[in-house]
């Protein structure tokens, strides 16, 4: 985005929203649904299940589901996925972690419709085991449960890629299939393999160009061995259970995993709000849609600005890439030793010497939906002009994690 391009995007949303006081955060519908587009055409005519996480709050996801190419909702707690149900956004949620919340369990397997519209997360007998301890088989309705595959890439013994599933092997998840296959009360309906090193790792990080080149070798060879092993499990799968779906990919790679012919649908959803970690990518860079406003309240100095608040950190690694961006106006940073404060963030930069006491900053978060949690409710915006304010999960009293 030119420097150009910016000014009349801070001018627009400052108009749009020249009658709230900071802090608040925003979503740009035009960007939203643009990103929303993208990400169908990227996904190459194979569904998109929407990564509720990655947006929390429901007039949004529903936004997602109703641009065609989208269906589904991957959500990140049972609890979670129940709300979404029975509210009526979605009949389809697939839980995207293996859950040990007896409460939640103990409510899905008492209620069949619930049990057929959720999918549960698991990658060994001992969730399972849990399950029963809940509510015991021949006593509940009967769930469906997904397997987690382990995506990441082990040349050399190495370990590439997160630390979550066993399955690695086309065995393993065989064996597990036919467990599931003989245990009263299941069915496995789904296999998942998340590839992290891929989807969720920038492969041209700023001012690293030797790094880049390095992952992107690394990616390409990861690829080709899921390639391989989302075939070999499906197969193994298959043996034990009718796979109605083989979920994969991310944001980050929504047209690489598209293109596999194991997988029937790609998961997404930090692309619709375009956060500042996909500006590390090549393939395709989402377009700015969320964003929040904080308030300058000091001038220590003529190049210098103080904001009020800030300090909305993602998670991840500890890293300088997980605070927050200021984005608007252009020729702002965050002060090394300092960072973005729990009540004021000092900036620096050429662009501090027009704002005054009053102005607005307009930040980018590193990731997508972990905004909501510092924000009650988002307000939309059409043009220069807010159409809506909608509730977040935290505007709902909802706190899932």
């Amino acid at each position: 985005m030119t420097t150009t391009t910016r000014d009349a995007l801070r001018e627009r949303l400052d108009k749009a929203t020249a009658d709230l006081d900071p802090p608040f955060a925003i979503v740009d519908l035009a960007a939203f649904d643009a990103n929303a587009r993208a990400l169908t055409r990227r996904a190459a005519g194979k569904p998109l299940r929407v990564a509720s996480k990655s947006v929390r709050s429901r007039a949004l996801l529903e936004r997602a589901l109703a641009t065609p190419g989208w269906q589904g909702v991957m959500s990140y707690t049972l609890a979670e996925a129940i709300w979404l149900v029975r509210s009526g956004m979605t009949h389809d949620a697939l839980v995207a972690y293996p859950t040990a919340d007896r409460a939640a369990l103990r409510e899905l397997a008492t209620d069949p419709g619930l049990a057929a519209s959720v999918t549960l997360m698991v990658d060994g007998p001992e969730q399972l085991d849990l399950v029963d301890a809940v509510a015991a088989p021949g006593h509940r309705a009967e769930l469906r449960v997904c397997l987690d595959i382990d995506g990441s890439w082990r040349p050399l013994g190495l370990h590439i890629g997160v630390r979550r599933s066993p399955l690695h092997t086309a065995a393993a998840v065989g064996k597990v299939a036919r467990e599931i296959a003989t245990r009263r009360g299941f069915r496995l309906v789904g296999l998942m393999a998340y590839d992290a090193q891929i989807a969720g790792l920038g492969d041209a990080p700023p001012r690293e160009t030797l790094r880049g080149l390095a992952i992107r070798l690394m990616q390409h060879r990861s690829y080709r061995d899921l390639l391989h092993r989302r075939r070999a499990a499906l197969a193994a799968a298959r043996e034990h259970a009718d796979v109605e779906f083989f979920n994969s990919g991310g944001t980050g790679s929504v047209a690489a995993t598209a293109a596999d012919p194991a997988v029937t649908e790609v998961t997404a959803g930090s692309g619709l709000y375009g956060p500042a970690l996909f500006d590390a990518y090549r393939a395709w860079r989402p377009e700015p849609a969320a964003f929040f406003a904080l308030a300058v309240v000091r001038r220590p100095a003529n190049d210098y600005v103080t904001v009020s608040g800030g300090g909305w950190i993602a998670s991840g690694q500890t890293h300088a890439s997980r605070q927050p961006l200021p984005w608007l106006p252009a020729g702002l940073r965050l002060l090394g030793p300092e960072g973005a404060g729990e009540v004021q963030t000092p900036l620096r930069g050429p662009a501090a010497g027009e704002l005054r006491v009053g102005d607005r900053v307009w930040f980018r978060h590193a990731k997508a939906g972990e905004l909501c949690e510092h924000v009650n409710e988002l307000h939309l915006v059409d043009g220069a002009e807010v159409v809506e304010t909608v509730p977040t999960y935290r505007g709902e009293g909802r706190a899932f994690l």
